[in-house]
């Protein structure tokens, strides 16, 4: 019965296969799939916050406002250690970092993402963040999208152009679903992802996009995702005041992401999983039995911030931690919470857990905000109020845009999360604020430095963007045939003349290079016979003009063509062995075939 299932499904699949390719154009069926995509990806962001909102209620809702819980202490540890058994027992791969790994699929993967990137996101980060962990769920979803339209273009069998397509139609669909901000979606696909709009991308993403956003309206309510009351009148006077909070979420974003990879890299040496869930567990549960608020994705405390009518309001902010009752605390206690929000976010993902990093921007740039403006009123400075909710609603912008390297999709994130369209001057000010001051120290966001690094990013430079979308693997001519230093001439001779090339490796016992040997350096002597038993390879051979390496990205093997003048260099590997030869017409080739498929678009 079941094969019959399964021969039926496949015939079926098989009749879509032949009408995609004859009943309908290319680009309308690209429509087709991002609409199909814009679905899945908002029915997938809807299960997630539905799933971890079902474990928190579980687990949390007989907790006292007015005291400490200890078990605070035990549901993050517990939490972790489940996530980490279902990644390693379940699904054997790591699925941490998601924006990151799609942005490695797509300059290195021709945006493949493996099947299982569909669902085991959604399970891992419901788990952890449901038990306390102190990360979000953004990022997960839209790595979860972009594995979607991965898998979907894979299995129409679609070119490289087409599945990148998807995978940003996947993420724009994420983002837009899960916030109800379609234009974000959009925007953090052109700046995060950095997919260069042209008119045939733009369309299937917006498509995407609208499809994402109106099924989470349609299923969950039109509201936003902050309902929050704006009183708020742009005055020049209050320019300065945005123009300081800009830079201060510049400096939160530099600590954040500096901080974050240091973490990251101790996480790292530290050997074994349960090495890492000892120390980040201890760590997580200490910050959240300390400071309640760090508890899952912080959500319920932004709320908080931005409706909160006064000083009672905001003093609930320190329930059920030990600040409660000191009322002259509370800007030591959210100051502290900002400090240690990064410690509590890495303990997470790097004991186990898996989150991203959507919510902890948001969260961090909410209690910035508040707290500047907070600060500001109480010193009374130059005699201007600041409304504190509004200031909040800016801060979580600035993280947004100085932690992401993306000032867009912040203005247009916080606009359309909270409905608040009136603040897009201030919202510009903050951002481009933050953006400017992180990037004195940082030129790339926290999920692009780690490929930059290497050379594995894709950037809306042309040029850059073909190199590194070229590999190595599809510029290497390999060889069967080599010649060692002892050969005599007449042996080299009886090679040329079975041989298309006319460039030689000569290589020792080991395989590795030890020189070449070009046919023109020879060509004078080839025929003359008595010379063949006389000379030898090593009379005859030259040091090439540069080796490249496996390891050399395409950029050095350009830079290193252009420097030397050489039409043919060799290549080896970490060990010296030989592995092929590159040719600058080779290279040539294959940028001009990429460069017209982009300028195709």
């Amino acid at each position: 019965m079941a094969k019959q299932k399964r021969t039926y499904l496949g015939r079926a699949f098989s009749r879509l296969m032949i009408w995609s390719r004859r009943g309908i154009s290319e680009r309308q069926f690209m429509l087709l799939l991002a609409f199909v995509v814009g679905i899945l990806t908002a029915l997938a962001g809807l299960f997630l916050k539905w799933l971890i909102a079902q474990i928190q209620y579980v687990l949390t809702h007989q907790f006292s406002d007015e005291s400490s819980n200890l078990l605070y202490l035990l549901y993050p540890v517990v939490g972790i250690f489940l996530t980490s058994v279902f990644i390693r027992r379940i699904v054997r791969d790591d699925i941490g970092h998601g924006v990151t790994k799609i942005l490695f699929a797509l300059a290195r993967k021709q945006s493949y993402i493996k099947v299982h990137n569909c669902w085991s996101s959604v399970i891992a980060s419901a788990i952890t963040i449901g038990f306390g962990g102190s990360v979000g769920a953004e990022a997960p979803i839209v790595l979860t999208g972009s594995a979607i339209g991965s898998n979907l273009g894979r299995a129409f069998r679609l070119n490289s152009k087409q599945m990148m397509l998807l995978v940003g139609c996947g993420a724009a669909g994420a983002v837009a679903g899960i916030f109800k901000a379609p234009i974000a979606g959009l925007v953090f696909v052109l700046e995060v992802l950095m997919i260069d709009l042209t008119m045939s991308r733009l369309v299937p993403l917006l498509v995407s996009c609208v499809t994402a956003a109106t099924v989470t309206f349609a299923l969950s309510g039109w509201g936003s995702v902050f309902e929050c009351h704006i009183d708020y009148t742009f005055m020049a006077s209050r320019i300065p005041a945005d123009i300081l909070l800009g830079i201060l979420c510049g400096l939160v974003s530099l600590y954040f992401t500096r901080t974050m990879n240091a973490l990251e890299e101790g996480f790292r040496r530290l050997r074994g999983p349960y090495a890492r869930l000892a120390v980040g567990g201890a760590m997580l549960s200490v910050l959240i039995f300390l400071f309640p608020s760090l508890y899952g994705e912080g959500y319920d405390l932004i709320q908080l911030l931005l409706n909160g009518q006064g000083e009672q309001d905001w003093l609930t902010a320190m329930n059920q931690s030990l600040f409660y009752g000191h009322n002259n605390l509370l800007l030591v206690y959210l100051s502290l919470v900002v400090v240690f929000k990064v410690f509590a976010a890495t303990a997470t993902n790097g004991g186990g857990g898996c989150g991203g990093i959507f919510a902890p921007s948001l969260f961090l740039g909410c209690i910035a905000g508040f707290v500047f403006a907070r600060f500001w009123n109480l010193q009374g400075m130059f005699d201007i109020t600041l409304p504190e909710n509004t200031f909040a609603l800016l801060g979580m912008c600035g993280l947004m845009s100085g932690v992401m390297h993306a000032p867009l999709t912040g203005i247009f994130l916080i606009a359309e999360l909270t409905g608040g369209y009136q603040l897009f001057v201030p919202l510009m000010i903050v951002s481009i604020g933050a953006y400017v001051t992180i990037n004195i120290f940082e030129p790339h966001s926290i999920y692009a430095m780690r490929l930059a690094r290497r050379g594995e990013l894709l950037t809306h430079n042309t040029d850059r963007s073909i190199l590194t979308l070229m590999s190595m693997d599809s510029v290497i001519d390999r060889y069967s045939k080599f010649l060692t230093p002892e050969m005599t001439l007449g042996e080299v001779v009886s090679q040329i003349s079975v041989s298309k090339h006319n460039v030689f490796p000569v290589l020792n016992g080991q395989r590795q290079l030890v020189a070449v040997l070009y046919i023109d350096d020879i060509r004078h002597i080839m025929f003359r016979t008595e010379l063949y038993q006389q000379l030898r390879v090593k009379q005859l051979m030259v040091q090439p003009a540069a080796r490249l390496s496996t390891l050399d990205e395409m950029e050095v093997v350009v830079k290193t063509f252009s420097q030397t003048g050489a039409w043919t260099l060799p290549v080896v590997d970490s060990e010296g062995r030989f592995v092929g030869f590159i040719r600058k017409s080779r290279v040539f080739t294959l940028y001009r075939q990429m460069l017209a498929d982009i300028s195709n678009e």
